[in-house]
């Protein structure tokens, strides 16, 4: 007589066909659901006169999520480092004194390191909250004043933002990231659970993934990991951390000329050959497709720096720009140049430069029309 082994039953779940696909839609639907919940979770009260702080300038999601708590009336002041205020305080910036100087409620909507190929993405997959709007927009001539600005070396180059420029088309010659990173950033600023995960890493975890952060060692020997048995504490979301960086007591805060007394020469690229111009206007467009009010402030630079061949390729790039505005119907500004103390380099104002040209564009007959005033 024989005795027949019975097999064990496998332990593995078996599912259906059918079971598969509802643990399919309950995991995605919960995958976007977090972010959601999160918002409401997560306290974001920003203070008067807020930008996005220094060290979440790669956090979209935080830039989203500003834009979209906005109130109806707000006027975003959309652009670079130079509205975001590179040398200033987060109160001594553009958009605060616009507010100042004609009472109407102007957000700042920059960031820093932002440059017209990374700004043309993030208003792109993050700025739907400017649709039907009021907008400023900054052109800062100063991303076409040569061919590395403008991103035209071959020679592969290193960069801020490279999450938001275009991933394929059109070409960039100094990118040169895989194929494989490409397709995660493209992915990652089309789908909010992806960015919600980068706001998590910048915001929490040092700009690392949970596990990388958790295991982090101090760098000596032998080492020890201080982040594995304690809670991430985060960067402030609503007001920024005190910088010697940044205001008017920063040893930065002062005028070019006190580090720098001769003239620079700048090539200059041509308007028909820049990426960064192509840039521009495809966001332009882009904006005004999406029923903004959009109003376009060009420059000014600095252009006491600039020696006289410079200064006459830049203003010929200016009114070639100031063409192709009037041309579709967009409404602009290109300011006078401001006093040269005012200026801490070749783009970027001083608080005092910024209050002065603040009072300019008020009384821009153009400006004041675009505001209703």
């Amino acid at each position: 007589m024989t005795n027949e082994t019975k097999p064990t039953p496998a332990a593995a779940v078996q599912l259906s066909a059918r079971q598969w696909v509802c643990a399919l839609g309950l995991s995605l639907g919960l995958a976007w659901l977090l972010p959601v919940v999160w918002s409401a979770f997560e306290s974001f009260e920003p203070v008067p006169h807020y930008r996005v702080p220094y060290e979440l300038s790669n956090d979209y999601w935080l830039y989203e999520h500003w834009l979209d708590q906005l109130p109806p009336d707000a006027i975003s002041v959309v652009g670079d480092s130079v509205v975001w205020g590179e040398y200033t305080a987060h109160d001594g910036t553009l958009s605060r004194f616009l507010g100042d100087a004609t009472g109407a409620p102007f957000a700042n909507a920059g960031i820093n390191g932002l440059y017209p190929l990374a700004l043309r993405g993030l208003i792109e997959h993050h700025g739907g909250a400017l649709a039907k709007r009021r907008v400023l927009l900054h052109c800062n001539l100063l991303w076409m004043s040569d061919r590395e600005a403008d991103m035209q070396l071959e020679k592969e180059q290193v960069f801020n933002h490279p999450a938001l420029v275009p991933q394929f088309t059109p070409s960039i010659p100094c990118y040169r990231a895989d194929t494989d990173t490409r397709l995660g950033r493209a992915l990652e600023r089309r789908l909010e659970p992806l960015s919600w995960v980068r706001h998590l890493q910048q915001t929490y975890f040092e700009q690392k993934s949970a596990p990388e952060w958790t295991m982090a060692d101090d760098g000596k020997f032998p080492p020890t990991y201080s982040n594995t048995y304690r809670l991430p504490v985060g960067v402030p979301l609503s007001a920024e951390l005190p910088s010697a960086k940044r205001g008017l007591a920063s040893e930065r805060h002062k005028p070019w000329s006190a580090n720098q007394s001769g003239q620079v020469n700048m090539e200059w690229v041509t308007p028909e050959s820049s990426l960064q111009w192509q840039a521009f206007r495809r966001l332009a467009k882009r904006l005004k497709g999406r029923g903004s009010d959009l109003l376009v402030v060009v420059g000014p630079l600095n252009e006491h720096m600039m020696n006289d061949t410079t200064r006459e390729k830049y203003l010929g790039f200016r009114i070639a720009v100031a063409a192709w505005l009037s041309a579709e119907g967009i409404r602009f500004v290109v300011p006078e140049v401001l006093p040269r103390d005012e200026f801490a380099d070749a783009s970027h104002p001083l608080t005092q430069g910024y209050e002065r040209l603040a009072k300019r564009l008020a009384a821009a007959p153009v400006f004041q029309s675009w505001l209703g005033q």
